[in-house]
């Protein structure tokens, strides 16, 4: 009887100690790379690098959320503190990690790249936490010096001037990483290429722009973008598109660098541009098989390219004569020819189509040619997560009519109204007093910067409600590009934007952005936080998605609702942001019940970057 007993009193001991040691396990896993982030930054700030004040010292951010103490206002909490992530998410795209859709067992189609495309994490899978810089993070070299150089530390990623040494892409010097302006079909330079394009087009002087006719291009399979680099200099500008695949860090140095990029790919889903956005399309060994779904995704160009715009092909089936690279060649010659499409040029390795001007081609087809042409319900402006089609999309009346797209050369196209203006039911006044309004206030915004920024400060800029990108418009006369973005669920004015020479995306701010973290240098949030709460969003993940997109040092122009701007001001020290200006908006303004808050965010580091340093 004695030895049952004790036998029994064994039993709930053991069984407790394998229970606290589960949950002790548990417990540094889940907690232990939170209280290292909060060490960082307490460590970071003891050296005086951009750390806030002795209160926040006093934080515990060892939690995965925020932590609330009360302040007596009406809702009786704000955050103290967020933690930051762990090094390994230093470059966490969340809507475009392969980890989450390895946790999540997504079922996806490899062969249509589904993989690449957008799969966001649900609301309780969201990291609620600050993304740490790299170790040794340096704030990026000033453009247009960064067009061909920069730190290494901030991109650690040297692969790809191993695996492309022969193609030119990027050359690693010390500390830098340089861009010699090479890529795979242009190894001597992407400016002698590009003059080769428009010899090609018999282009006045050899510029692509053809004395300001064609202005927004589209690369895709971009690379380190030195194609768009190269043409910023014909003022033509270029979205350069690739996927996060094996070249994974290929949209980071093009940020970098100060190009304008975009993490995308061809797969199922539409591109987030609207239709007959572009003047030319450019694709350098991009590695995309057109063939493919009965040549949905040339469809897919075809729909974005304006009227008579162009498609530049470089690739081994323009020119080989190998029996598979004959056989592309004669069936992709046969699909863009049942498309409408013609040859402008041919030479050497590059072959470039042209799109027609009007529907005359369209509807001169045998019928049952495929592929067909579109369903007149179907719009090719809706693309926000939706499928691809496999079908041609005709022409408005207004661009029938017009022969072409009917907008003026650049630079008068940025002021002149877009002829898509009655899309909207716009007036050529609205617009012109639309300019009018946002070059006032990019005035007063700049006066505002004027004691922190220099002329070479800000290269990379984000209008996160671009409306009809009269903010972009504004900064004309700036060394800057600005990415346009046009909320999903209002009147998707993107196709305006692009008719005045500029870009962007769609894209839900319910979601976290296509893009690397600490890409822009600016931020412009026009109403757009009142906009998510009202759909029922949270504001705290936007501005933890605004944190993470923007770079260290950097500014965000808040124009929003007292109540909003409060609210802002409660995450300041959470977020290690830093208040430059409070402003309310003049009384002649049209939103005058507005508040313009302007903030900085500090440079911090985390322990790892400071022992590198010392």
């Amino acid at each position: 009887m004695r030895g049952r007993s004790d036998g029994g009193k064994k039993k709930p001991v053991i069984v407790l100690v394998c229970v606290a040691s589960v949950v002790l396990v548990f417990v540094y896993l889940f907690f232990g790379s939170s209280n290292h982030g909060a060490s960082a930054i307490e460590y970071g700030r003891k050296l005086g690098l951009g750390g806030d004040d002795d209160d926040t010292k006093k934080d515990d951010s060892s939690s995965s959320t925020s932590f609330y103490v009360e302040d007596g206002s009406n809702d009786g909490f704000t955050p103290r503190s967020f933690p930051v992530c762990d090094d390994r998410h230093s470059e966490l795209i969340p809507c475009l990690d392969r980890n989450l859709i390895y946790q999540m067992r997504l079922k996806l189609d490899l062969s249509l790249m589904e993989h690449y495309e957008r799969h966001c994490p649900p609301p309780e899978r969201r990291f609620n936490c600050l993304i740490p810089p790299p170790p040794g993070y340096k704030i990026p070299i000033k453009w247009p010096k960064s067009r061909d150089e920069v730190w290494k530390v901030n991109i650690p990623h040297t692969h790809l001037a191993h695996e492309k040494s022969d193609q030119n892409w990027m050359v690693v010097k010390g500390e830098k990483i340089n861009f010699p302006g090479g890529g795979t079909h242009f190894h001597y330079g992407a400016d002698k290429y590009i003059a080769s394009m428009a010899n090609m087009l018999k282009f006045p002087n050899n510029i692509l722009n053809n004395g300001g006719n064609l202005r927004t291009f589209l690369d895709v399979g971009c690379g380190v973008a030195s194609f768009g680099g190269y043409l910023l200099a014909s003022e033509i500008m270029t979205m350069s598109l690739a996927p996060n695949d094996v070249h994974q860090n290929q949209i980071q140095f093009a940020l970098e660098r100060g190009i304008p990029a975009y993490l995308g790919v061809l797969g199922t889903k539409r591109l987030p541009y609207p239709s007959r956005s572009f003047e030319l399309a450019h694709c350098s060994r991009c590695r995309i098989d057109w063939l493919q779904r009965d040549g949905i995704l040339l469809l897919e160009l075809d729909r974005v390219l304006r009227p008579g715009g162009y498609f530049a092909y470089s690739s081994p089936e323009a020119y080989a004569q190998d029996e598979e690279d004959l056989r592309i060649w004669r069936e992709m010659s046969a699909l863009v020819g049942r498309m409408c499409w013609t040859i402008a040029a041919k030479r050497n390795q590059t072959v470039i189509w042209q799109k027609p001007l009007t529907n005359d081609c369209y509807l001169g087809r045998e019928p049952g040619t495929q592929p067909p042409l579109c369903n007149s319900d179907s719009d090719p402006d809706a693309v926000y997560g939706v499928n691809m089609e496999s079908c041609i999309t005709q022409y408005s009346d207004h661009d029938h009519k017009a022969k072409g797209s009917g907008l003026a050369p650049w630079p008068a196209r940025l002021t002149s109204p877009p002829p898509r203006l009655a899309d909207f039911g716009y007036s050529t006044d609205m617009f012109e007093k639309d300019t009018e309004t946002w070059r006032q206030r990019v005035d007063t915004y700049w006066d505002l910067l004027s004691p922190k920024i220099q002329s070479d400060t800000v290269r990379n800029i984000m209008d996160m409600k671009a409306s009809m990108g009269s903010f972009a418009a504004a900064l004309k006369e700036k060394d800057v590009w600005v990415m346009n973005v046009v909320p999903e669920n209002g009147p998707n004015t993107l196709k305006l934007i692009y008719d005045r020479g500029l870009m962007g995306a769609v894209h839900s701010w319910c979601e976290a952005f296509s893009t690397y973290p600490r890409t822009y240098d600016l931020l412009h949030a026009w109403d757009i936080i009142s906009d998510i709460k009202k759909r029922g969003c949270s504001a705290e993940d936007l501005l933890l998605e605004m944190d993470r997109i923007l770079r260290p040092s950097g500014f965000i122009l808040i124009r929003d609702k007292q109540l909003v701007v409060d609210l802002v001001k409660k995450y300041l020290k959470a977020l290690h942001w830093e208040a430059v200006e409070t402003k309310t908006a003049s009384e002649s303004d049209q939103d005058s019940d507005n508040v313009i808050l302007i903030v900085q965010k500090k440079l911090w580091l985390t322990s790892e970057s400071l022992r590198d340093l010392e």
